[in-house]
């Protein structure tokens, strides 16, 4: 595995990956002698504690999960130990990283995850759902797994901890120990249980064990447990560090704080502060400085009752609703709905990525969207650039130019679901040339409404029948036509208002289904729809995908789907056969990228040919089960939301410019780069030449949409001189034409 190395700022070059992960709830943190490491639920990060510099990991940078559990530092091997819930460990070091699969791969049923992770001079010691690891981190490998529960069952262990004489397990059937210099730890027969119920925690602090018994602290003296200390607060963790004791705290009502006790159990300081300190799970002191990781709160620094937060500047959370580019803006719904198109209550709203700075737009800022769960569908108001959510039962949200809101429910067409009589589902946003915005209203009564550009409203009925007026994603094609998705079987309806809305009999409607003759759609489960720049609607299903190029005559008589036929080892016939397409986006050059359970897809313009193919082992996306994807044109960088959270790939293809100039980078080429270089603001699919200042040609590429790529080579595979350059591009009609120089710096020679 590669070195990590420091998050991406900025958009990646071509063909590299950065992640997009939530960093704002902690769960661990950890130190070395020069850095803190704090965990979240799906990834770390670490702050320099002399300078203060932040550096964020992901598999983007060289981890092997997104998921992490917990994390702690060996100071005997001088390695972070990084352990992810489904098992798999990695080992860094300061040049090399090192993954322990053995856990992850083990094929015994049950809790795999890692709660502990504790370093000794000889083995590292894993507490898990299974039982006790031990690890031999020199070597790389799980040593031994101690399955300590009643006749060598396993179980759940949360902590553990070594004195000179005994090593402790808290599990949860009680408090263990046995004496590891006359027994062999992993014969379940040798370890003595001291206490009854449930044990959530346990330290050594000066050779002797504290351990969590309810909502006390207890320590072993003699073979007795005796109290250490106890306030009457629920104990959500403990940890020793520097000789203190940090008792991580929290009531039902919401009140939390982290007490910091002396080593005989006397309050040394207590940290408490509404925002900062939410939820801690986890304390340690370095340096004179304590550090706090809480589950809201992010992580904080504290220092003479004051604090300094570090909540990094990310998502809230992982969005699985749909996702948008416009105007060099994405921006993604946090909320989803099951196969079964049922609530999820996922209250984290809109996220907007806009000048490399993520937003959030929900109720924990906003207390007026509190009602408004599960947003799964955007549009973006091409007059204001402002955005529109539909929430599935919460009603439509427009958030203004000037950060104001509104949200549309009762009082307007939208209507209640039938037999739901407060929810308010809107599943499919769009607007049309004229800027109307085109509304699915799932469920109710009348399920199609239009808030013209001049706020009167008007409402559809539809000639066909859905189970549960069951309506979501919305297209508007070449034709000002509306595609809309009927999920759970219903097909694709198109309906054509004749260019009059008010006049109704004019209209037109058509349904496409699955099998010849009916719309020959490969399934009639339809997952989501695109259109392409010919025009062409894109149709994913639960069983492949396909298109239908004839969308502007779909009223014409004989318009059908064509399921295209890949010739490769990945699809053995029709695209995506067997396998459900969640979500479809175009790029610049026409390209398709699809979403499936098994990866993120690009195809070629046709849809025939699999140009890549990204999965968790191949790449750094971040899950095989691809949500939705977004391709930002200007840039080329392709969004892809994953169950795990969102990442993106910068394509090679981005939306043709309008001028006369080219950018080109990095220009200079700096001596011993051996990456690719993007020639971007090109005509759509021109002809780019590489010449020298006397004419010579060095190279010939074509463009993909508004963007060409070249490696710094020349027809001979050999690498060009230093020297200046020039760049000519022209469409292939020649009628747009741009030009620009390129210097490039060599080692010398060739």
């Amino acid at each position: 595995m590669p070195l990590l190395a420091p998050a991406q700022r900025g958009a990646p070059p071509v063909g590299a990956w950065r992640t997009h992960l939530p960093y704002g709830s902690a769960v661990a943190v950890a130190a070395s002698d020069a850095k803190i490491f704090c965990a979240t639920s799906y990834s770390f990060f670490s702050v320099t504690t002399e300078t203060g510099e932040i550096q964020r990991f992901s598999k983007a940078t060289g981890l092997s999960e997104t998921g992490v559990s917990t994390l702690a530092f060996d100071p005997f091997l001088k390695k972070l130990i990084v352990a992810y819930s489904n098992g798999n460990i990695d080992v860094i070091g300061e040049n090399s990283t090192t993954n322990i699969p053995d856990l992850k791969r083990e094929t015994t049923p049950g809790d795999k995850t890692v709660y502990q992770v504790y370093p000794t001079a000889t083995y590292c010691y894993l507490a898990t759902g299974l039982g006790v690891l031990v690890a031999d981190l020199t070597r790389s490998e799980i040593k031994e797994t101690w399955a300590i529960g009643e006749s060598g069952s396993a179980v759940k262990v949360t902590a553990v901890a070594k004195t000179d004489a005994y090593f402790y397990a808290a599990t949860n059937a009680g408090l263990k120990k046995f004496a590891f210099a006359t027994a062999d730890g992993a014969d379940f027969r040798v370890w003595q249980t001291i206490s009854s119920g449930e044990c959530t925690g346990v330290i050594v602090l000066q050779n002797r064990i504290i351990a969590v018994q309810g909502d006390s602290l207890v320590t072993e003296r003699d073979g007795v447990l005796k109290k250490f200390y106890a306030d009457s607060w629920p104990v959500v963790s403990i940890e020793a560090s520097e000789d203190a004791v940090f008792v991580c705290e929290r009531r039902s009502n919401g009140d939390s704080r982290v007490v910091v006790l002396n080593s005989d159990g006397t309050v040394k300081t207590i940290l408490q502060q509404p925002g900062v300190i939410s939820f801690p799970q986890m304390g340690l002191s370095k340096s004179g400085r304590y550090w706090i990781a809480d589950l809201y709160g992010g992580l904080s620094s504290w220092s003479g009752g004051t604090s300094e937060p570090y909540k990094l500047n990310s998502p809230e959370s992982i969005a699985t609703g749909a996702m948008t580019a416009a105007n060099g803006v994405v921006y993604a719904a946090a909320g989803s709905v099951n196969d079964a198109w049922n609530y999820q209550y996922n209250s984290n709203g809109i996220y907007q990525f806009k000048n490399e700075t993520w937003t959030s737009y929900n109720r924990f800022g906003l207390p007026a969207l509190d009602s408004l769960l599960d947003v799964i569908t955007l549009a973006v108001d091409p007059r204001d650039a402002s955005v529109w959510g539909g929430s599935y039962g919460g009603g439509l949200l427009h958030i203004k130019p000037d950060q104001s809101i509104q949200i549309y429910k009762q009082n307007t067409p939208i209507g209640a679901a039938i037999g739901d009589p407060g929810s308010y589902r809107i599943s499919g946003l769009a607007f049309d040339a004229q800027h109307n915005l085109w509304i699915a209203n799932y469920g109710a009564a009348t399920y199609l409404h239009i808030l013209k550009n001049d706020g009167i409203w008007q409402s559809f009925n539809t000639p066909f029948s859905f189970p549960e007026n069951a309506v979501a994603q919305i297209v508007v094609d070449d034709a000002d036509q509306k595609w809309i998705v009927s999920p759970k079987g219903g097909g694709l309806m198109v309906f054509n208002d004749g260019g009059t809305l008010e006049n109704t009999a004019d209209d037109k409607w058509k349904l496409f289904k699955a099998g010849s003759g009916a719309g020959n759609l490969p399934s009639g489960n339809v997952l989501c729809i695109a259109k392409d720049k010919d025009g062409f609607i894109w149709v994913g299903t639960s069983d492949g995908a396909g298109f239908i190029p004839c969308a502007t005559d779909v009223f014409s008589g004989g318009c059908e789907a064509i399921l295209p036929v890949v010739k490769e080892s990945a699809f053995a016939g029709y695209l995506f056969k067997g396998e459900a397409v969640q979500s479809i986006a175009i790029d610049g050059a026409n390209r398709k990228w699809m979403g499936t359970k098994n990866g993120a897809w690009l195809l070629n313009a046709d849809g025939d040919q699999v140009l890549a193919h990204f999965t968790e082992s191949n790449s750094p996306l971040l899950s095989n089960d691809v949500r939705s994807i977004a391709v930002e044109g200007k840039t080329g960088e392709v969004f892809i939301g994953t169950a795990n959270g969102i990442c993106s790939f910068r394509g090679t293809a981005t939306e043709a410019a309008a001028g006369d100039s080219l950018l080109l980078f990095p220009n200079p080429v700096p001596p011993g780069y051996g990456g690719t270089i993007a020639i971007k603001g090109l005509p759509e699919n021109s002809i780019v030449k590489i010449t020298e200042l006397g004419g010579r040609l060095v190279f010939t590429t074509k463009a993909a949409g508004g963007q060409a790529v070249w490696n710094g080579r020349d027809y001979t595979g050999q690498k060009i001189r230093s020297g200046v350059y020039l760049v000519l591009a022209a469409n292939e009609a020649r009628t747009e034409k741009r030009t620009g120089k390129l210097v490039f710096i060599s080692n010398g020679g060739r």
